[in-house]
């Protein structure tokens, strides 16, 4: 998003190059803004960042000096943030603006009258792969230079002559693209040029954009390659610079993986271990003896679970958890789902008791995730939340994140839960849905509606096996998930190491084996061991952030060589991880590529606030396409807010909720969000 409610700093050229290989893009972005008040605007650039998106590469550039941003160790960027003047300015995004996630923020400082910034962002993301096979790539509307219309509309159909005959001088937006499948064609919602291809056997394509999308809508992409979706691979050339066996020395491949699932499964199986997660203060309102339920529909918790219950098929697994300052679990562990477990489960519901104090979840979710998995029982969880958790969000999303291969999460947040945006963030990273619950009426019926969703066909068994030529091996980066749900995929890396015996062997296979119900499938992919050089590594870089999370989690890797050597991997290829932390020096043009971290504090390099940081606010920062804010930070007061500019009344409403106005306003909020939920997914 390119944020201003006032047109003072406005985006004149944009320069975009994206190149997409099967299902990862590569993107080189150039933003040209400018100042066209007469006085100097503070200003600072947000970027909200995704678990599957990386920033390698920033650089703002005003007149003769450079804002460059670079990782360092993370005990020597704190020390940094105590001597960076300014800091205070991240600090009060991070608490009073009204977005909440992860983002990448750097200020750019004091942009004077009629002078113009060039921001410069490099990053790699991996493409969410559609139903019918496509790999979809979204750009913001807000970031493309802005058109001015006019209320005379006999001059439209001569704009759209202008349109699909000219290029845009202040707009140059080139898309390459990639496949040894081959390039079949591409769906765009906005003029652009005919595809063309670069290769005699359509494995590589280009197209550029002519115009930006039709009715100042978002860039929607769709990329479509020929033969079966199932299975693909890209594989990267080693970096020739780094030394063999280390993962910038050796070639990574990326496999994206897509069972297909039939929509009707013969003898599917019941299987499954479905645990709920009841908010106690839920039942505040609902203690009433269990057989007058059938009379009282609003009591909507109770009713909720009986339904749950009663819709559950034989032999799955369940459980049932109620959680406020502390938790409590029906059984020890899930039991298996029989008439007598059952029933034993739906006396036990009456017995909740309402609970307003703290809020447990993070606690919960690690007593959870602690449990070994019942093998053949894919793990799903409904997650029914109403007040403000006690714990950090930012520490609950981390523990999701670390087991979202091995569950999925269905959210229920109330029209009064402050958390609704944790919840969607929950349910997106879980590739789980998130509906808002606006009256205790809907909250039965959306459950159960979730419910047969979960009970849909699912790919379980999920196995590889590697055929390579004699004297080359592979090791895995990111693991086969345990379940693949229907309509969604899933992004493996692994790493080939070794030395071939015969040089002349460079063709590798991969089988993919998996079973639906009791239908076992099996496909097997061969590709080139040589593919073509890719200087900018955007496959190494995404094994690389799996790598670096993978080896945070484990015990041992914050002590000794393990974690220098994830650090100084994190450093070669500008990927951030928990063990390093961004910071940003302005300097004269002419010293750009000389500042090293010795130079950091030397009178040359003066340090700009920049960080990764996790915002507190309401609206999240997860959408389907990455987005962009640049905003003037004086803008960001609900008072400055009140000039009708395009996004200036939605701010305000969310802005209000998070100041506890009138419930009428939050539901109306919460409203628009459930009927816009589906935006937030990347799929």
């Amino acid at each position: 998003w390119f944020f201003s409610s006032y047109p003072e700093v406005e985006l004149e050229a944009v320069t975009v190059n994206v190149t997409i290989q099967d299902f990862v893009a590569d993107v080189v972005s150039e933003l040209v803004c400018r100042n066209t008040q007469q006085v100097s605007k503070e200003a600072m650039f947000v970027f909200p960042v995704d678990s599957n998106t990386i920033v390698h590469t920033f650089h703002a550039t005003m007149g003769d000096s450079c804002i460059e941003a670079m990782l360092l160790e993370k005990e020597e960027a704190e020390k940094l943030y105590k001597v960076t003047s300014g800091m205070e300015n991240l600090r009060y995004l991070q608490d009073q603006w009204n977005l909440w996630g992860r983002v990448f923020a750097c200020f750019l400082g004091t942009l004077p009258p009629n002078e113009e910034v060039i921001i410069s962002l490099y990053y790699v993301q991996e493409l969410p792969l559609q139903p019918d096979g496509a790999a979809q790539f979204c750009w913001p509307r807000e970031l493309f230079p802005w058109t001015k219309y006019t209320s005379d509309f006999s001059h439209l159909s001569l704009l759209a002559d202008q349109i699909s005959s000219e290029m845009p001088e202040n707009m140059h937006f080139n898309i390459s693209l990639k496949s040894a499948h081959g390039v079949s064609h591409v769906v765009i919602n906005s003029s652009y040029t005919p595809l063309q291809y670069t290769a005699s056997d359509q494995t590589s394509a280009q197209v550029s954009l002519k115009s930006s999308p039709w009715l100042q809508d978002d860039l929607n992409l769709l990329v479509y390659y020929k033969g079966p979706h199932t299975l693909s691979a890209v594989v990267e050339r080693r970096d020739s610079k780094a030394s063999p066996g280390s993962l910038l020395g050796d070639p990574v491949v990326m496999l994206t993986v897509m069972p297909h699932i039939p929509e009707v499964v013969p003898s599917p199986g019941h299987f499954g271990e479905f645990l709920f997660l009841m908010d106690r203060s839920l039942f505040q309102d609902a203690q009433v003896p269990l057989e007058e339920i059938s009379a009282h529909p609003s009591l909507c918790p109770q009713n909720t679970l009986l339904f749950l219950l009663k819709s559950l098929p034989l032999g799955c697994y369940f459980n049932i958890y109620s959680f406020g300052a502390t938790f409590k679990a029906f059984y020890p562990q899930s039991v298996e789902y029989t008439q007598e477990n059952m029933d034993n489960a739906v006396r036990c519901i009456s017995s909740i008791c309402p609970d307003l104090g703290g809020c447990d979840l993070l606690g919960l979710l690690r007593s959870i995730y602690s449990t070994p998995l019942l093998h053949g029982h894919p793990r799903q969880l409904f997650i029914f939340m109403q007040r403000k958790i006690s714990s950090e969000e930012e520490a609950v999303m981390a523990e999701v994140c670390r087991y979202r291969d091995k569950h999925r999460c269905f959210c229920f947040p109330t029209n009064r839960c402050v958390n609704f945006h944790l919840s969607q963030a929950i349910a997106l990273e879980t590739k789980g849905e998130c509906v808002c619950i606006h009256s205790r009426m809907d909250m039965t019926s959306e459950a159960v509606k979730c419910l047969q969703r979960a009970l849909q066909p699912m790919a379980s068994g999920i196995s590889l096996h590697w055929d390579l030529p004699p004297g080359l091996e592979v090791s895995l980066i990111r693991k086969a998930p345990e379940i693949i749900f229907q309509g969604h995929q899933s992004y493996i890396y692994a790493q080939i190491y070794g030395q071939a015996k015969d040089k002349k062997l460079d063709e590798a296979a991969v089988t993919l084996q998996y079973h639906v119900g009791s239908q076992f499938f099996s496909y097997t992919l061969r590709f080139s061991l040589s593919p073509s050089s890719d200087n900018r590594l955007p496959v190494h870089r995404m094994a690389l952030m799996y790598l670096l999370w993978e080896r945070a989690w484990e015990e041992t890797s914050r002590t000794g060589d393990t974690q220098q050597s994830a650090v100084k991997s994190s450093l070669s290829l500008g990927v951030p991880s928990p063990f390093t932390s961004s910071v940003a020096v302005q300097m004269k043009q002419r010293d750009i590529g000389n500042c090293d971290t010795s130079m950091l504090l030397s009178p040359s390099c003066n340090l700009v606030p920049c960080q990764l940081l996790w915002l507190r606010g309401f609206r999240p920062a997860l959408f389907k396409s990455t987005k962009f804010w640049l905003f003037q930070k004086y803008q960001l007061c609900l008072e400055m807010l009140d000039h009708k500019a395009p996004d200036t009344k939605a701010l305000t409403q969310l802005s209000a909720y998070c100041k506890g106005r009138s419930n009428d306003q939050q539901e109306r909020s919460c409203a628009e969000m459930r009927s816009q939920r589906s935006m937030w997914s990347w799929a």
